[in-house]
């Protein structure tokens, strides 16, 4: 099967976010078993301090910036590129004098 070739790389732009929010689920399911695994261990052995939480509660901030990376962070456009070479003069005057 021959891949179909959209302008742009659309294509590719879409396949760069679905793998994205597959490795996220990913990581949503290793968080919890592993989380589970280590609340288990924590209750079986008496409890006490409640040690886990500090893994829990890290490991919540990284899955929180990652969901943010996958499902809120705007895509570079065409639009921001043109912007950004704008700033820099063009692109092409910083090898002048070199």
């Amino acid at each position: 099967m021959e891949a179909i070739e959209h302008p742009g790389g659309t294509r590719e732009q879409a396949l760069e976010r679905l793998k994205k929010r597959r490795d996220f689920q990913g990581h949503i399911v290793a968080y919890v078993v592993v989380n589970a695994a280590l609340w288990a261990i924590w209750a079986v052995t008496g409890g006490g301090y409640p040690w886990p939480a500090w893994v829990t509660g890290g490991w919540a901030i990284g899955l929180l910036l990652n969901f943010w990376d996958v499902y809120m962070r705007a895509p570079i456009t065409d639009a921001d590129v043109e912007r950004e070479m704008s700033r820099m003069g063009g692109g092409d005057r910083s090898m002048e004098g070199k």
